[in-house]
């Protein structure tokens, strides 16, 4: 396929993405069904005119994707309720550790007893499997910073912890695949690799966040009349946080989700004292005379706009790749047969299992129990293990099993999305907030 054709195909994808946006927002399935469908059109699995190797562009792959997956956990911090609160809280960090343990153990015993892969690529495979993507399931997460619904929240913040929370898993079958330095008894991939490296994530991210909002109100107190471009602080605190999370052998997509979560947390504070400051600095602008919060006030919320149009396009291009990639002869049946058991079992059992104990009810449960959508980290991660040693014939593979999950995953979650979104919420209609479980009063 041309460069002339490529420019031709993905830019008539945009303009009928912005000129029937509507449209497609009507519809019953998700976007990325319409972007894969494309993809597998155009490549080999019909028309092929076009074969994207994601073996052999694993370096660009891995490159695109890292990116990808940064912008989307920026975005989904950002959206985060304010003010942090553990009871709230304590669904998804139950989900995003001690679900991700029984899924990772779940799929890695699927991988060595049914497929009959080694311990590491069966551990390696469920860390890449098990975390739930930010990227493509932005129809079943938070919709804006304001958005307090428990279901959105939850599924939010899971897939923004759990894509740093999979990461010793994927080192931990690196390790057993002889790929990574685990220890003695593995005493060093417990205390660097799951320890040190979750702690100073999260400390760098938090640390990050609050100088940030701190800088950016000192600024807007001495030059109120010069406007602050919020796009670029963003991204520079996604750089900034990221770079030093790599630098320290720190989880970065944990720095970078807890970074915006932290700079939005602080903001809002900010401007809840501003608020009730009687006597504001002259001519600032981070209040409104009716009390209210304007999203030009803040670095998060003004940010927030342009990350999620990146969002978009991302995915659009990365979801036509991944229809581009398959040939007919990828559908396994041992591929199939695990995108089931990840679907069917995998997911339910393991949200159960981390959901114990907690207030929320059984109509939510179940609902995450089903939207548990595998995309773009997963590749990410398969792209990381295959740049960092992983050898050709497993790489394809762990890459033919990924793949085919993550494009039935495109299907029966995008397809189902909507309607059984619809049914919860009508159902919602005849109950009060606090009859469905939910951590926190419903907000007045």
């Amino acid at each position: 396929m041309t460069n002339a054709l490529w420019f031709l195909l993905v830019g008539g994808l945009l303009l009928t993405r912005g000129l029937t946006a509507s449209l497609l927002k009507n519809l019953p399935v998700t976007p990325a069904i319409v972007y894969l469908a494309v993809g597998m059109l155009v490549g080999p699995t019909v028309f092929n005119f076009f074969h994207f190797n994601p073996l052999k562009e694993s370096a660009l792959l891995e490159v695109l994707t890292e990116v990808v997956v940064l912008i989307s956990l920026f975005s989904a911090g950002v959206k985060m309720p304010v003010p942090v609160s553990l009871a709230r809280w304590r669904a998804p960090m139950m989900l995003a550790s001690v679900s991700m343990v029984a899924s990772v153990g779940l799929i890695a015993a699927f991988a060595c007893y049914a497929l009959g892969l080694p311990l590491g690529a069966g551990i390696l495979l469920g860390a890449i499997l098990s975390p739930t993507d930010p990227v493509l399931a932005t129809d079943v997460q938070t919709r804006h910073p304001g958005d307090r619904d428990q279901l959105r929240f939850t599924l939010t913040c899971e897939a923004g912890m759990n894509d740093g929370s999979a990461f010793p898993f994927v080192m931990l079958g690196m390790g057993l695949l002889g790929l990574h330095d685990l220890g003695d008894s593995g005493l060093r991939w417990v205390l660097v690799d799951v320890l040190w490296a979750t702690s100073a994530g999260i400390a760098i991210g938090v640390a990050a966040g609050v100088a940030l909002a701190h800088w950016g109100r000192t600024l807007r107190r001495l030059a109120p009349t010069q406007p602050l471009m919020n796009d670029f602080l963003g991204l520079g605190l996604i750089g900034v946080v990221y770079g030093l999370s790599v630098m320290v052998d720190a989880w970065g997509f944990l720095a970078v989700f807890f970074a915006a979560v932290a700079l939005r947390q602080t903001e809002v504070r900010h401007l809840d004292a501003e608020r009730q400051d009687p006597a504001p600095a002259p001519g600032d602008t981070s209040t409104s005379v009716t009390g209210q919060t304007p999203a030009t006030a803040t670095i998060s919320a003004q940010s927030l706009i342009f990350k999620e149009h990146l969002e978009r396009l991302s995915e659009l291009m990365l979801v036509l790749l991944i229809g581009g990639s398959l040939f007919l002869d990828s559908w396994s049946w041992r591929a199939v047969a695990l995108a089931l058991f990840v679907f069917a079992v995998v997911r339910p059992v393991s949200v159960l299992t981390g959901l114990l104990g907690t207030r929320t009810s059984w109509t939510i449960r179940s609902l995450i129990g089903w939207f548990g959508v595998r995309g773009i980290g997963s590749l990410y991660y398969l792209m990381f293990a295959i740049q960092h040693g992983l050898p050709e014939a497993l790489a394809l593979e762990l890459m033919q099993l990924t793949l085919i999950v993550v494009t039935l995953s495109i299907f029966v979650h995008g397809t189902s999305v909507k309607p059984l979104l619809g049914r919860f919420w009508r159902f919602r209609q005849y109950l009060p907030e606090w009859r469905q479980g939910g951590d926190d009063p419903p907000p007045h």
